[in-house]
């Protein structure tokens, strides 16, 4: 389980096992008592959460999309395509 980056109390990070075949591009975040996966393609949006409010979920994409290259670079350099 790569983690990307953290933010305060949040975790970003992905799975080494993402699914045959792979699904797009995404982020799962993990906060005290939640979760959420973030897909960055085709467009940043919120997949699923759990536990987060709809204040943590604008906190979560503003910090996705500021690190949208450096998640994509992860996911590239891990996943190899």
């Amino acid at each position: 389980m790569p983690v990307v980056f953290r933010s305060g109390s949040l975790k970003f990070y992905f799975y080494s096992n993402e699914g045959d075949p792979r699904e797009p591009i995404h982020i799962h975040v993990r906060g005290p008592d939640a979760n959420a996966k973030i897909w960055l393609d085709p467009a940043i949006g919120v997949a699923e959460s759990t536990g987060f409010n709809r204040g943590q979920l604008t906190v979560i994409i503003r910090l996705v999309i500021e690190n949208r290259s450096r998640i994509r670079k992860a996911w590239h350099e891990h996943f190899g395509n």
